[in-house]
């Protein structure tokens, strides 16, 4: 899992604000604020790509299976990190989206989210959505 400067499908990028509370003992922010951020990153790419909204109305949702975080330098108050987040990969049934997360250029944190789609009236796992399927093989073809 590495950054990169080329455009990935659905690849985002938005400003990650410290804020006081997201602080440890230690002057640095707390590991839990990264998984906060991961959340954040991958809200405003279904809001770009896939909003959550139409995946509700059409009766299905994405649940998360796993995260993992790589911390490579700590962040403090005073940085101002961003991050940027994509779709790795679109499997017939999981998806997995991948991270990264820098100050000033430098890569503070990798992350990857795997997921599923569940229908919302049985919560059982569902095939990827047709629709998200063709706009990620457009951008991969």
């Amino acid at each position: 899992m590495t950054a990169t400067t080329l455009k990935q499908p659905f690849e985002i990028e938005i400003p990650l604000p410290v804020r006081t509370y997201d602080i440890d003992f230690a002057g640095i922010v707390n590991n839990i604020v990264y998984v906060r951020w991961l959340e954040d990153l991958r809200l405003e790419m279904l809001a770009r790509h896939f909003p959550l909204e139409e995946q509700i109305k059409n009766g299905f949702a994405p649940v998360i299976l796993q995260t993992k975080i790589d911390y490579k330098q700590s962040i403090k108050i005073s940085d101002q990190p961003s991050g940027k987040m994509w779709m790795q990969n679109l499997e017939s049934l999981r998806w997995t989206v991948n991270a990264a997360i820098a100050v000033n250029g430098k890569v503070a944190a990798l992350g990857e989210q795997v997921g599923i789609f569940v229908d919302l009236q049985n919560n059982k796992p569902m095939r990827i959505p047709e629709a998200l399927k063709q706009k990620y093989q457009e951008l991969t073809a």
